[in-house]
């Protein structure tokens, strides 16, 4: 007899090797993740498979068990209950297939038993179908800033320690990242942006996890931002100069737009160090959208640009000034020193080039001082880097003047309002190479 117990104990044994080998596997089609769970007092893991899903009410996620047995076997499958702890039928077929699916699976924990005979495979494996939901919102809108609000809601993904039936939670590694366009700007529910966009601009919260699983909102801001902007052309020149000035701003009102024009620098500093006093360095405001400023005096000048957004509830300003400075040249007289009237084309008119005068008198002398020839303008308006005139062609009384050695004397008021005197000689030579 005790021999006899011996051996129905092994071949008890036996039959219970057979009948719980797992030889086969589950899978999930179609599953975005796979992980393992972390039982703290089961001793063996089994897999955990997320299924990406656009809200907690669908019900993505199936399995699949693959077996080794072959011909006529069952396959039946059992889901976890937390409430028993243990697993509860849920479906049984009987097939030649090699295989086994349910779809349509809620969360939870489902255990696969293929049997054949007195062979029996059995395997495990976990199930959630993963969603998130975003929002995003607009608050504290201002001209100095606006607030992006997001907020985002998922289900805990929860199952158990088949030992001793206790909630573990898988880690999902949440994270959020506000993006506009291509870039992300920052990775926090609430978002402060300082120095809105100027233009209406779509910003987009993600939120995700470490199964690739993510959730999406959008949210458009509507600017109530104006970004001042403009060129000057040209920025020098001689007196008087006209500049047209190009408005670039961005989502202004056009009727709101105010230009300053200052005076000139110099002009300013002089009279603060005589009066000092506080002094307006204002010469003129204008309300053009695309304004032409003429200078008539020489001088360093500054202008400014005030562009205005106007809403129901506010008013927001932007300020730019002039990239640099525009540079009226000083007064100026250039006189040659050679002068040939020979009619070959080059050098036969005695040209004076002369910059910001407002009138101007040349008179000419021969070597005995006498004077032959003389010239003036009382509107000197000259563009560009400078201004040129014929002074002489060489004739007095129509007649060729003498080769020879002339003497000059040039006498005018600046559009710096400063007296301009010059005088020297120049040669009028007559032959021809």
């Amino acid at each position: 007899m005790k021999y006899k117990g011996i051996l129905v104990l092994t071949v008890f044994i036996f039959f219970a090797s057979t009948l719980f080998q797992a030889n086969g596997q589950i899978t999930a089609p179609g599953s975005s993740s796979v992980t393992e769970t972390e039982y703290q007092a089961f001793p063996e893991t089994d897999n955990i498979f997320i299924f990406c899903v656009g809200d907690e009410n669908d019900r993505t996620a199936s399995l699949q068990v693959q077996t080794s047995l072959t011909g006529t076997k069952n396959f039946l499958w059992e889901k976890y209950n937390p409430s028993s702890g243990s697993f509860e039928f849920y479906l049984s077929e009987s097939s030649e297939d090699m295989q086994s699916t349910i779809t349509g699976l809620e969360n939870g924990g489902y255990r696969a038993t293929v049997t054949q005979g007195e062979s029996a495979e059995i395997n495990r494996a976990w199930v959630f179908n993963n969603s998130i939901t975003a929002n995003a919102a607009i608050s504290a809108s201002s001209c100095e800033s606006f607030t992006l609000q997001g907020e985002f809601s998922t289900p805990p993904l929860v199952y158990n320690d088949l030992a001793n039936n206790t909630e573990l939670e898988i880690f999902r590694d949440l994270r959020v990242e506000w993006v506009q366009g291509q870039t992300v700007i920052g990775g926090a529910l609430e978002q402060i942006i300082y120095r809105p966009p100027a233009t209406d601009t779509e910003y987009t919260l993600r939120v995700f996890d470490r199964f690739d699983c993510e959730a999406t909102a959008s949210i458009m801001y509507e600017s109530i931002v104006p970004i001042a902007a403009f060129t000057a052309d040209p920025m020098e020149g001689e007196a008087p100069l006209t500049v047209t000035f190009t408005n670039l701003s961005e989502n202004a009102d056009p009727n709101l737009y105010e230009w300053f024009f200052y005076r000139d620098l110099d002009d300013i500093k002089r009279e603060s160090e005589r009066t000092q006093q506080p002094i307006d360095s204002i010469q003129i405001v204008a309300f053009d959208q695309n304004p032409v400023f003429t200078y008539e005096n020489s001088g360093t000048y500054k202008v400014k640009l005030v562009a205005k957004k106007s809403t129901e509830f506010q008013t927001c300003v932007d300020t730019a000034y002039l990239d640099g400075f525009i540079r009226v040249d000083t007064s100026f007289v250039a006189v040659p020193n050679v002068f040939t009237p020979n009619g070959d084309g080059t050098n036969d008119l005695f040209i004076v080039k002369f910059w910001s005068m407002q009138s101007l008198n040349i008179s000419i002398f021969n070597r005995w001082g006498k004077r032959i020839h003389f010239w003036e303008s009382n509107n000197v308006r000259g563009f560009e880097e400078s201004y040129t005139a014929t002074v002489w062609d060489g004739r007095i009384n129509n007649r060729f003047a003498s080769p020879g050695v002339y003497y000059y004397i040039v006498e005018g008021r600046g559009r710096d309002d400063k007296t301009r005197k010059a005088h020297g000689f120049f040669h009028l030579f007559r032959g021809i190479d």
